[in-house]
């Protein structure tokens, strides 16, 4: 079972900016498409980006021009670049892979994101 790391969370104000990373065992973030997701109190998890295979990039209406999904094969993470945050950008995010409606792994920690002014 791949395990996941995600990491990079904190507070920051509104406007403000965030990186987050997901790292996977077995360097599996190389090898397959990865999502973000993110769950904030008494709401479902969404999806918010996906990087395919392709390198090709999928986003979320809502974050669309301000958040960027990136993968960098030397160090085997997927990143979420967030920019000019939003307070409903408040959650706990994570990665994961995709899969026919779901996802192929156990979810990971998560890392929270807080956007406050």
């Amino acid at each position: 079972q791949v395990q996941l790391v995600e990491s990079g969370g904190g507070l920051v104000q509104p406007g403000g900016s965030l990186r987050l990373s997901c790292a996977a065992s077995g360097g599996a973030t190389n090898i397959y498409t990865i999502a973000w997701f993110r769950q904030s109190p008494g709401k479902q998890r969404e999806w918010v980006a996906t990087i395919f295979n392709t390198g090709t990039t999928s986003y979320v209406d809502s974050v669309k021009g301000r958040f960027t999904i990136s993968r960098d094969h030397v160090k085997g993470s997927v990143y979420l670049q967030m920019n000019s945050l939003k307070l409903e950008d408040t959650a706990v995010y994570y990665c994961n892979r995709p899969l026919g409606g779901g996802v192929s792994w156990n979810w990971g920690q998560g890392t929270q994101v807080t956007v406050s002014s």
